[in-house]
């Protein structure tokens, strides 16, 4: 018998230890301190480590398990952001064995067969950012005869740029699903189309191949065109292709904002410092701080709500990736520096007082105290806010480039063919080139939904929930 989330936490809060997590968070010693001992939290729920079990994912999916395949690829990312922020290597070859270990063959482009029923584009997206964050942080790269972080980012762009994912509904835009026969196909959402455009800008800046910057752009326009953006940025999740998208599902998440906000601060780091693109990033800076800081501490607004918490397991993890990537936009965009770093410390001190004296934290943040809602989601959101306030430490570099030190390897055809290893350097796709993607990829495709069974409802992950 499974007890509620509510019930838990209110037994959790009863017996909960009467002191909080001792943590300075005006000194990076004790910031690193803490972040260690809230890490050792989290990782007891990774178990793919240990025999029986597979490596790279949280225990799941549900109904058996917690956490969806892609989540495993969000942890990922927090830890190598981890590493980047502390220095602390103890996690490292986990991380690189965990995240090589669900590539998914046959072309690396993180679709393993195992995920099909619940194989969306955000996804895919979430395992190809954490890759994009290990290219541009020179995290430690694979044997040479693995794939390389780079080429897998450029695995998870090329299969999302194919026009078979780029279907003409709606005037454009990525679907929530792969798989014609998972449930949430008819979607189309801005969280999908959001990473799409934030791996374009900064596979643009990594690569400065411009291709990936006008598919950025054009991904931009179609989500505000689309009405999924407004004029004053708040980000809507999304709407049925049946009604062209007309019928918009207007709840606001975290990460939605978080993941425009840096892929704009990274277009206009590639632009040169565009005032189009200087525009937006104060826009949504400003927006975001508004809407998910009330009173300086994030919230997630469409289901944390003042009485009870309506988030899934999926959503309780969204404020960890608003804090990464809002830190990571003033390596890029320093004009905004203060503005974000003054919220993001305030709601890290929020969210060290969640934690209990042993680094166990709870979900809520505005209550000054542990709520008892723990999970891998909460502990990651809490190691992110803390660890980001470390981003202006002077060993922490800002994204690195194929032409500022970066080692990864590329591969400008990965994902698509098997041509071999090239770098990063490489002349814009043609049509061709893009025909060729859309066949390869509907090969990869329909291998995969041969083996694939309906197996139900899945609203997990933002994605077609509404408020």
């Amino acid at each position: 018998m499974k007890i509620s989330t509510s019930a838990l936490a209110g037994l959790a809060v009863l017996f909960a230890p009467a002191t909080a997590l001792d943590v300075d968070i005006d000194s990076p010693d004790s910031i690193k301190a803490a972040c260690k001992t809230i890490l050792a939290n989290l990782m007891t729920y990774y178990h793919g480590d240990e025999p029986g079990n597979t490596i790279g994912i949280l225990p799941g999916p549900p109904p058996n398990g917690d956490y969806y395949w892609w989540e495993g690829g969000a942890l990922w990312g927090t830890l190598i952001d981890y590493w980047h922020f502390t220095q602390d290597t103890t996690y490292n070859n986990i991380t690189e064995t965990a995240i090589l270990a669900q590539t998914g063959p046959p072309q690396n482009c993180f679709m393993p067969a195992n995920w099909t029923a619940s194989l969306g584009n955000d996804d895919q997206g979430f395992w190809g950012l954490s890759a994009m964050l290990a290219a541009e942080t020179n995290f430690q790269n694979p044997p040479a005869d693995q794939p390389q972080w780079l080429a897998l980012a450029q695995a998870v762009w090329n299969t999302q740029a194919a026009p078979d994912r780029h279907d003409n509904t709606c005037g454009g835009g990525l679907r929530w699903q792969i798989p014609l026969t998972n449930n949430g196909y008819d979607y189309k959402n801005s969280i999908a189309n959001g990473i799409f455009f934030n791996m374009g800008a900064r596979l643009a800046r990594y690569t400065k191949n411009d291709t990936y910057a006008q598919w950025a752009i054009d991904t931009w326009n179609w989500e505000a065109g689309v009405g999924f953006m407004s004029p004053t940025y708040d980000i809507y999740d999304g709407a049925h292709i049946e009604t062209n998208c007309t019928d918009i599902a207007k709840a606001q998440f975290t990460y939605n904002a978080a993941v425009y906000l840096q892929g704009a601060a990274f277009m206009y780091n590639y632009t040169n410092g565009s005032t189009l693109w200087k525009n937006r990033v104060e826009g949504l800076t400003n927006r975001a701080i508004e809407v998910f800081f009330p009173n300086g501490t994030a919230v997630e607004i469409s289901c944390e709500l003042a009485t009870h918490i309506q988030c899934t397991t999926d959503m309780l993890s969204f404020k960890g990736y608003l804090h990464r990537w809002m830190a990571a936009t003033t390596q890029i965009a320093p004009f905004v520096h203060d503005t974000i770093m003054g919220a993001l410390k305030t709601s890290a001190a929020a969210a060290a007082k969640s934690c209990d004296s042993a680094g166990v934290c709870g979900f809520r943040w505005t209550t000054g105290s542990y709520d008892g809602m723990t999970g891998a989601g909460q502990q990651m959101n809490a190691l992110a806010a803390l660890s980001s306030l470390l981003v202006d430490q002077t060993y922490v570099k800002p994204p690195l480039t194929n032409g500022t030190g970066a080692t990864s390897v590329g591969n400008p055809a990965a994902g698509l063919d098997t041509t071999g290893v090239q770098d990063g350097s490489f002349p814009p796709l043609t049509a061709g080139d893009k025909a060729g993607a859309s066949i390869l990829t509907l090969l990869v495709l329909s291998s995969l939904l041969a083996g694939c069974a309906w197996l139900g409802t899945d609203f997990s992950e933002g994605g077609k929930w509404n408020a």
